[in-house]
Order: structure tokens, then C-alpha cells, then sequence
């Protein structure tokens, strides 16, 4: 049977809004699919609001693998604003995909992609919204089975309670391994119910269902053992790894937002990965091995997504995108091609010992001198041996310095606040080196209109990381030694204006904290914030401190733990940690000592040019470091 579209009730309603336009679908390159002729339906939500949501790289490419498939249809939802909800509480309506505005409950899937854990609260919002059970184990066999994915999902135990499942690591072949299991289970007449779905998932060992695993704590709250339920359940589940990316050049149509969307431009993953082993880093340590995309696939991504989308910025993305093998031939190649046109290119966030002049002046062709971003992540030379940021201020100093002569005005530097052995003059350091940065730039122009903003984030520690026995720095701490370092830089007269300070107050980065390393008991804390209207949690407008501590006392009163046990508590190394048993590959013992080179301030190599260091993950997941060079050079060479 058919499922008719809401948008007949909807469209009447959303005057009433504010932004109505993210509501309305019908993007360029957006998919809409004969349900009657599709036998799996998946939706795929961002938790967020659409103008974040929409440009997620994670979702595009599952919405457009997905959609590519005979037989298989997948629709996006995003998060509603806390006005659009109370507009669909008082008016009845589910929440909704925006390709067909179908109600989400309808769907087989409902698959939801956590960049970071601020957004559990929104889950429950669109569930709640979609008539969805809040609770797994409340659910039937007419709702969707909801699976968590992205970084987040690698410790998934703080919402073990609502989802029914989590993967680990890479989308692509794993969301298509799950479709051919419900399709299956489909034709074959549902056998077992939602449960027999589960076990066949389960049993593949490459999906996570939190119901088939008991967890059981010691008198003192610590986690005694996590283990399967039922036969067929492994011990263990590991995380997927994309092999040969040029298999996957995705996305190939990318979405064109009808709303002003966070990034507007068109994205492409460069490689997958990092082994530069910064300890603080979960991002690079969940994604490794290192596996690059050819120069020619990523020239032709460009070529196929400018073509399809009209985007004018082309966005080069990787965790450390000036470390690919290749990147100064990729640079000259596309700034020749596109040369004379309104299209530009730009780089993320580069590594200082990673730049190079000739690289910038590629991406700023014609003229364009936008600043120019690094991350020393450390103020002082100490934190960064404790970090394994092999960055050192001079270096700093001789890159800002070339960049300086080479016309640009503006530098940003990023730092991190609260992390491991680090002491109050480790923050200060920052003004001492901001200075620094201001006076080589004057000194190489003979003017004064050099700037430099700081920008400075709360460190939390992360699983499946060096860090994740780390004890988290209290942020009474944390916001006394960033107000220490504003009054050291306002109250220069020479540098002070020069230098903009941005940062967050350290309350935010607890409540991460505790949502990144806790166990299943936080999911009593979450629900209990969210039925307090808690909503948007990673938006400072929408973030209440208050009531995430209110919710911890009152929801774990009955428990031997609280909200500084999760945060700034240092683990030992025998304790059983909630995401032990889910596999990143590295190996626990590695963990372990590069935790204990952090506090003796020894630093770790990168393998890609090194001799292996046995982080593990290599051997475990069957996989191998993939780069370059492959001496191709990007074709066609004609000026578009």
C-alpha cells in the first residue's frame, strides 16, 4: 500500500514557523522513489536542524548508495525546530521525511548518524514525534528498527535503550549488507518477528544490538563484564573499513540545500583516515588506516559534482588534507583547470608541518587571500610532546612568517583548554605565542594590520583513545585559566587588539564527557533532560548546564556513580570500559602505553612514512595502509 504524503496537512501549518523552507524538500539532486516498487525503505536522519544536517557527507553518500539500488528506497529527515514541534504535537503530525514528507514510522530503517553526542536528545525528539516507542524493548514489529552510525556510534551505550542496533566505522558496504538481510527476511515472511531480524543482524558480527548483551557492575560501580544473552551472538563487534575508495565516489549528485546551510560548497573526502596519532583524536584513531583516493578519481569528483550541483567552492576534506601524497599535484591540477571561472578551492584546517607556500598559492589563485587556519591544539611546547602534536613554535613562527610575505593578513589558531597533565602557564603560553605570531607578521610586511584570532575548545576524553582513562578537567578550571589568558591578552596594549579570543565555557564539554564515556545507566540521565525540554544541547542558546546536572542527581540517585565519576575520575587500567567490547582494531595494550607516553611526554611517529608501530588495527581488520604516489596527473588538461 502506498503511504500518502503529510504535506497536504503540513504546508498549511508552516507560516507559522520560523524558516518554513527546511521543511519543504525538493532540493536539486534530491530522490523520490515509487514506494509500491521498493520492498526496503530506509530513513536517514542527521539530529540536527536541517542547515546542519543537510551538508553531513555521511548522509548524502548512504542516501545516494542507497537510492542507486533496484528495489530500495531511502528518504532524510532532520531535526525540527522547537517551534515546528509543538506545531506537530498540537496538530498531529509525525515526524517526517522532507523528499516525500512521509511519515518516518512507515520506513523499515530509521538510521541515524551521531557526529557527536550532544544530538541523543534530538533522537528522541523525532522518535517521540514519529510514534516510535522511546524504549527498544517497547518496540514491535511495525516500527522501524533504528540504528545508530557515525563516530558517536563507536561507544553507543549511553542510548543502548533506544536504538536497536550500531555500526562502527564505514557506511557504504554495511548499509547494503543490512538491506539484503531485511529484504531477505521480507521475502521469507518475517520468520521470528523483530527479533529474528535482530539475530540475523547480530550474528554477522558487524552490527551492534545493545538487547542481546547483558552488563553487569561491581558493588562500586564500575562495569564488570559486558556478554551475550543468546547463542549466535559474537563477543565482539568490529568496525567496517572501506577498502579502494575509488570504488566509492560518492557523493556523485550532492544535495543543493533550498535554505543557507552551514557549508555551501561542494565536499570531497581526499582519503579516509590519519595515523599522525594525535592522543586526543578520536576521529584519527577510529578511522585508520590511512586509504587514499587517486589523484584522477578526485579530479573527477570534482569535474562530476560542480556539473550536478553548481556549487562555486570546492572543499578538499581529510582529517589532515595537506598529507596526502599527491595534494600539491591534486592543488596545481584543479586551480589550472578552473582557473578563469568563479569556482575556488580551499583546504581545511592545515597541520603547520604539513604547508607549504606553493600549495596556499594554488588554492588562492586570482588573488584570493582568505586567513588561514592551524592547530597547535597545546599552548606550550610540553602539552604538545604530551599530545603527540609534533609541532614545535618555531615552526609556527617560519610558516606564519612565509605566509605573511606571501600576502596573507590573517592567521587562526586553535587550541584545546582541560587536557591531560596540563597546568594553568601551559594556557597562558597561548598569549606568548599569539604575540609571537603578530610580530613576525609585522616584521615581515612592515604593517600593522596583522591579525590573529584564537580559538579555544574544552577538551573531552574519548574513547578508543590514548586519552580515554584520562581524568577530565573540571570546568570551574577550565574557565578560570581561559579568563586568565583573555585578561593576559586585553591587557597588552601593544598586541591586545590585534589578537581575538574566541572559546566556550567548559560546562558543554561535561555533559559531552558524559555522554561520550558513559554506560548504559546515562541513558536514564538523557531521558530525563529530554523530558525536562531539553532540545538542541549542542546549540549554546539551547543548552541548559543546569538541567543536565539537575537530571544526573535525580536520574542516578539510586546508583554507586554520578557525574563526576564519568567526567573527572581517571580510570586504571584493569577497569572494564563500556566500549571494550566494540572493535576500532587498535589494540588495548597500545592504548595503554601511549597513555602512559602522554604523561612521560614521549612522542609516537607517523606510520604511513615510519616502520609500523603495532597499533593493531592493520592485522586486525585485515586492512593496510593505501597511498600514493601513483604518478597519474589529473586529466582532462583543458581550462574548462
Amino acid at each position: 500500500m502506498p503511504v500518502e504524503s503529510l504535506f497536504p496537512r503540513l504546508e498549511p501549518l508552516l507560516p507559522s514557523v520560523q524558516k518554513p523552507i527546511q521543511y519543504v524538500g525538493g532540493e536539486l539532486n534530491s530522490q523520490l522513489k515509487d514506494w509500491d516498487e521498493t520492498t526496503v525503505r530506509w530513513a536517514l536522519m542527521y539530529p540536527d536542524a536541517y542547515e546542519v544536517g543537510l551538508p553531513n557527507q555521511g548522509v548524502q553518500i548512504l542516501y545516494e548508495i542507497l537510492n542507486e539500488r533496484d528495489g530500495v528506497l531511502a528518504e532524510r529527515t532532520y531535526s525540527v525546530w522547537p517551534d515546528m514541534e509543538a506545531v506537530m504535537r498540537e496538530h498531529g503530525i509525525p515526524q517526517f521525511t522532507v523528499d516525500a514528507h512521509r511519515p518516518v514510522a512507515a520506513f523499515d530503517v530509521f538510521g541515524v548518524s551521531f557526529s557527536t553526542e550532544l544530538g541523543y536528545t534530538n533522537l528522541l525528539t523525532a522518535l517521540d514525534l514519529a510514534g516510535i516507542p522511546l524504549e527498544a524493548a517497547d518496540r514491535t514489529g511495525d516500527h522501524p528498527i533504528v540504528i545508530a552510525g557515525g563516530h558517536a556510534a563507536f561507544n553507543p551505550e549511553p542510548i543502548a535503550d533506544f536504538v536497536d542496533a550500531a555500526v562502527l566505522g564505514d557506511g557504504e558496504e554495511i548499509a547494503l549488507a543490512i538491506t539484503e538481510v531485511v529484504r531477505e527476511w521480507k521475502a521469507e515472511g518475517e520468520p521470528g518477528g523483530r527479533d529474528g531480524l535482530l539475530l540475523r543482524l547480530a550474528a554477522s558480527g558487524g552490527v551492534y544490538v545493545p538487547r542481546f548483551y547483558d552488563v553487569t557492575y561491581l558493588p562500586d560501580g564500575r562495569i564488570q563484564r559486558v556478554a551475550p544473552n543468546r547463542p549466535g551472538v559474537p563477543w565482539r563487534i568490529e568496525k567496517h573499513t572501506v577498502m579502494d575508495l575509488d570504488q566509492w565516489p560518492y557523493p556523485k549528485k550532492p544535495l543543493v540545500p533550498l535554505a543557507e546551510t552551514v557549508h555551501e560548497r561542494f565536499s570531497v573526502e581526499i582519503f579516509r583516515g590519519c595515523t599522525r596519532g594525535c592522543r586526543f583524536c578520536q576521529a584519527g584513531m577510529i578511522t585508520r588506516p590511512v586509504r587514499e583516493r587517486s589523484i584522477t578519481t578526485i579530479g573527477d569528483m570534482v569535474e562530476q559534482g560542480l556539473k550536478e550541483s553548481g556549487f562555486q567552492e570546492v572543499g578538499l576534506l581529510s582529517l589532515s588534507s595537506a598529507d596526502h601524497s599527491e595534494i600539491g599535484e591534486v592543488a596545481k591540477g584543479l586551480a589550472d583547470r578552473y582557473e578563469g571561472t568563479n569556482t575556488s578551492l580551499s583546504l581545511p584546517s592545515t597541520r603547520v608541518d604539513a604547508f607549504n607556500i606553493t600549495l596556499a598559492n594554488e588554492f588562492s589563485r586570482g588573488g584570493r587571500r582568505s586567513g588561514l587556519t592551524f592547530a597547535p591544539e597545546g599552548g606550550s611546547e610540553r602539552m604538545r610532546k604530551v599530545i603527540n602534536k609534533m609541532v614545535s613554535e618555531d615552526d609556527l613562527i617560519r610558516t606564519v612568517t612565509t605566509a605573511y610575505e606571501n600576502g596573507w593578513r590573517q592567521v587562526k589558531l586553535y587550541f584545546m583548554c582541560g587536557l591531560p597533565t596540563e597546568e594553568d602557564e601551559d594556557v597562558l603560553a597561548i598569549a606568548g605565542m599569539a604575540k609571537r605570531v603578530i610580530q613576525a607578521g609585522r616584521d615581515a610586511t612592515g604593517r600593522k594590520d596583522i591579525r590573529c584570532t584564537v580559538s579555544i575548545g574544552g577538551f573531552v576524553p574519548k574513547p578508543h583513545t590514548p586519552f580515554q582513562w584520562a581524568a577530565q578537567c573540571d570546568h570551574e578550571t577550565v574557565d578560570r585559566r581561559l579568563r586568565a589568558l583573555k585578561d593576559a591578552l586585553r591587557g597588552d596594549k601593544e598586541y591586545g587588539r590585534a589578537i581575538g579570543l574566541r572559546y566556550h565555557d567548559g560546562q558543554p564539554s561535561i555533559v559531552e564527557g558524559l555522554l561520550s564515556r558513559g554506560d548504559r545507566r546515562v541513558g536514564k540521565v538523557i531521558r530525563a533532560v529530554w523530558e525536562d525540554g531539553g532540545r538542541f544541547d549542542g546549540w549554546s542558546e539551547h543548552f541548559s548546564y543546569e538541567r543536565w546536572t539537575a537530571c544526573a542527581e535525580k536520574a542516578l540517585a539510586g546508583e554507586p556513580v554520578d557525574l563526576a565519576w564519568y567526567t573527572v575520575r581517571e580510570r586504571d587500567e584493569v577497569e572494564v570500559l563500556p566500549w571494550d567490547h566494540l572493535d576500532a582494531g587498535l589494540d588495548r595494550e597500545w592504548l595503554w602505553q601511549d597513555w602512559q607516553d602522554a604523561v612521560d611526554e614521549t612522542e609516537v611517529e607517523d606510520c604511513r612514512w615510519t616502520p609500523c608501530y603495532d597499533c593493531g588495527v592493520c592485522p586486525t581488520m585485515g586492512t593496510e595502509i593505501q597511498i600514493g604516489p601513483t604518478g597519474r596527473k589529473l586529466l582532462p588538461l583543458d581550462v574548462v
